[in-house]
């Protein structure tokens, strides 16, 4: 198993208690809810999980594994939830053409054959995706900006090649000359 799959990735957020059987708030930072089900465990750190025992899907609210009342569950409020790339890979499907933010890392921005640089990572800003993107060292020397932020869109994003770690754009030169 690589390095990589062992990483840990943030994909949510525990919340205050609510009712009397020590349920919790899930406040969900991934777009695949569907893994939050009863028996799932999560990391809270690289030492530390826990086992979800209920899941309310439609309010949110997770019970964890042997803590069943509020004064015992309340130790868990404000803390993150992590999985890693594998426990990602197996059990969030992906439809045709997407991918995981993860696998868009690393990946060369090209457009017209040039190289604009490297995906750092990729942050959701209201309801849209953007890609912060590292500026070529080559741009940077000449006097474009270190990064800049393209939006994760058909319009601008053409082609992405995971395996190979290679993304073919239209139109980012121009937001980099703007940046």
């Amino acid at each position: 198993m690589s390095k990589q799959s062992n990483k840990l990735i943030y994909i949510a957020t525990i919340g205050k208690t609510v009712g009397l059987k020590g349920d919790l708030k899930l406040h969900i930072h991934s777009d695949f809810p569907e893994q939050f089900i009863s028996g799932a465990t999560f990391s809270l750190n690289e030492k530390e999980s826990i086992t979800l025992s209920h899941v309310n899907g439609d309010k949110t609210l997770i019970r964890i594994e042997g803590f069943d009342n509020p004064e015992s569950a309340r130790k868990f409020t404000n803390k993150d939830l992590y999985t890693t790339i594998e426990k990602t890979r197996k059990e969030c499907h992906l439809e045709n053409g997407e991918f995981f933010w993860f696998d868009l890392e690393g990946c060369t921005v090209v457009e017209n054959g040039k190289v604009l640089g490297v995906v750092e990572n990729v942050e959701r800003i209201a309801i849209t995706n953007y890609l912060f993107i590292k500026t070529d060292k080559t741009l940077v020397d000449s006097g474009f900006t270190k990064s800049f932020l393209l939006p994760y869109h058909k319009n601008f994003v053409l082609a992405t090649d995971v395996e190979k770690k290679i993304m073919t754009v239209s139109g980012a030169m121009d937001i980099l000359e703007a940046s």
